[in-house]
């Protein structure tokens, strides 16, 4: 008996597995339904290094230095970042943020911490 399970509905990853009634993706840990047969509009969780739920126009504060390619300086830890716009993850980075100083750049939400 040889049941295949679907793909991640999000990275299309095929090695999907079962974790009590949910379907769970070890490439992007997103979880679902199995027990849905009807594709459901997917709304993406992205948490801080602390946690704390995401949304677009938070604040977050740098939680680590950054080395910046092409500049010789880096962000540094306390930065504070208004208004960011989370994305579809780009190499890791799913936080679109203009940084003070710097421009705009991606972050990754493992090395900020929300403003609460």
């Amino acid at each position: 008996m040889t049941e295949t399970l679907p793909n991640c509905p999000l990275c299309n990853c095929e090695y999907t597995y079962e974790m009590g009634l949910l379907l769970v993706c070890p490439e992007c840990a997103h979880e679902w339904s199995a027990e849905s047969d009807e594709p459901a509009e997917l709304e993406r969780v992205v948490k801080d290094a602390s946690g704390n739920i995401l949304k677009d126009g938070d604040s977050v504060t740098i939680i680590k230095d950054l080395k910046v390619k092409g500049s010789s300086t880096s962000v540094k830890v306390g930065t504070k970042v208004k208004n960011i716009r989370l994305i579809s993850p780009v190499d890791g980075h799913d936080i679109d943020a203009k940084v003070d100083g710097f421009g705009s750049m991606y972050l990754k939400s493992s090395i900020v911490k929300k403003v609460l």
